[in-house]
């Protein structure tokens, strides 16, 4: 099994950037794809972006496309997302996931979760 800790998430103005990161531990981080999602008060859980086992693959949500950008280091165990041009809509709880497809967007079919890291972006 795979445990997964996110860290990274702040405050920060409109436009700015943050970069979250997720460290792994287990012998078969490298066996998933990982994603994230974020989740703001009231709303439902939403995909944001999946990158596939080796990294050479990503799919993006509509909504962060061309702002965000996702990659892994498999020996480090970590993934990361790197997001720019920060919006007050991108306000949430961003939460790394792991599974064994790719690309999925349903939250449902990933395997194990973080504890999330909140993210908030101010006007």
């Amino acid at each position: 099994q795979v445990q997964l800790v996110e860290s990274g998430g702040g405050l920060v103005q409109a436009a700015g950037s943050l970069r979250l990161s997720c460290a792994a531990s287990g012998r078969t981080f490298s066996s998933y794809a990982m994603g994230w999602f974020r989740q703001a008060p009231g709303k439902e859980r939403e995909f944001v972006v999946a990158i596939s086992w080796g990294g050479g693959s990503t799919y993006y949500a509509d909504s962060v496309k061309g702002r965000f950008t996702i990659s892994r280091d498999n020996d480090k165990k970590l993934v990361y997302l790197q997001m720019n041009s920060l919006k007050p809509e991108d306000t949430a709880v961003y939460y790394c996931a792991g599974g064994r497809g790719f690309p999925v967007v349903d939250g449902t079919l990933y395997n194990f979760w973080g504890q999330g890291t909140q993210v908030t972006v101010s006007s």
